[in-house]
């Protein structure tokens, strides 16, 4: 690995630290200016696919937390190449909702990058959980890495 490759990895690891403490401290603002402008995003809740870069959906999401939300992530892999880059890891997230429902869910996420003007911003990224095919169709959600 070059110097320049573990530079580039580094600054996609500060990307993903300062979404992660964003989401943490609810700073919708702050989550969104990582995103490019044809960012996509394929979450664990509806609709199949969100185009949406503003910040009143997670301004909404945020409101049904009680407190921060913890993200906490593992396993974190990043390859990059010149303007792209590819994560993928298993994330953590806690916390508590506004009807006292605590939140301690492990899930999957990749996240695509590609360098804009000289900054990665987040293009795209997926959040799994796998499902029992056991023919109830439950999402696994007691799973842990």
């Amino acid at each position: 690995m070059t110097d320049q490759t573990a530079t580039e990895r580094d600054a996609i690891r500060t990307v993903l630290d300062n979404v992660s403490r964003a989401i943490g401290a609810k700073d919708a603002k702050a989550v969104v200016s990582h995103y490019a402008p044809d960012y996509v995003l394929y979450s664990l809740a509806p609709p199949l696919q969100s185009i949406v870069t503003d910040e009143r959906a997670l301004v909404e999401w945020f409101d049904t937390w009680r407190g921060p939300i913890g993200i906490a992530r593992r396993e974190l892999s990043i390859t990059a190449e010149r303007d792209l880059a590819i994560c993928t890891s298993l994330n953590q997230m806690t916390g508590t909702k506004t009807d006292g429902v605590k939140v301690h869910l492990w899930y999957r996420a990749t996240v695509g990058l590609r360098r804009i003007d000289g900054r990665w911003k987040i293009v795209h990224e997926h959040e799994s959980v796998p499902f029992y095919m056991d023919g109830s169709f439950r999402a696994a959600v007691d799973l842990a890495p």
